[in-house]
């Protein structure tokens, strides 16, 4: 059997210093899967490579040279999320926590132009269903007719819940009330 003397350099790690070449390739390579914002790339990017002067160098020549773009990304990521069903707070919140400024991120809403109370109503009857209550509410009407006052008043707390539940989902999701305060109703 042979094995590797200790003199023998093949299975010991590099210790050259990286090259400005080897950013680039690295910087492409992450590019390629998918868009990345400026900030995303620039930590991806100075995990691997300790000078970030030479990492902030490379960037500079790939977005003079429109491979990286903060507004595509924006544009992509909004999509994305838009697929998903997120509202306008929740997507704004997201982007600027990836690195994107507010001017990126009206550009991204302007060119895609969402229609936040379909995309509302689409996240809510996906969740719900298209009954308005759950059954509560029409639990509750049949059950006036024929129950006590305690019987109503339980119905009536059980309805409201379900609107308080339903209605912090759709806030969790970052919809504003206006744009699905309308689905609540009877």
């Amino acid at each position: 059997m042979n094995f590797p003397s200790d003199t023998d350099d093949s299975c010991s790690p590099s210790t050259t210093e990286p090259r400005p070449a080897d950013v680039r390739v690295a910087a492409m390579n992450l590019l390629a899967r998918r868009e990345h914002s400026l900030q995303e790339l620039q930590q991806k990017l100075q995990r691997r490579f300790a000078d970030a002067g030479m990492v902030a160098e490379v960037l500079h020549v790939l977005r003079e040279e429109n491979l990286q773009s903060d507004q595509r990304y924006a544009e992509s990521l909004l999509r994305q999320r838009l697929s998903r069903g997120y509202g306008p707070l929740r997507l704004r919140r997201e982007m600027r926590e990836r690195g994107l400024d507010d001017a990126a991120i009206d550009i991204a809403h302007a060119a895609v132009q969402p229609d936040w109370f379909a995309l509302a109503e689409s996240a809510y009857l996906k969740k719900f269903g298209s009954d308005p209550a759950g059954g509560v509410v029409a639990t509750e009407r049949t059950e006036q007719s024929q129950g006590n006052r305690e019987e109503q008043r339980a119905l009536q707390q059980a309805a409201l819940r379900e609107k308080a539940r339903r209605s912090r989902f759709m806030q969790y999701r970052g919809f504003l009330p206006e744009h699905f305060c309308h689905l609540l109703e009877d």
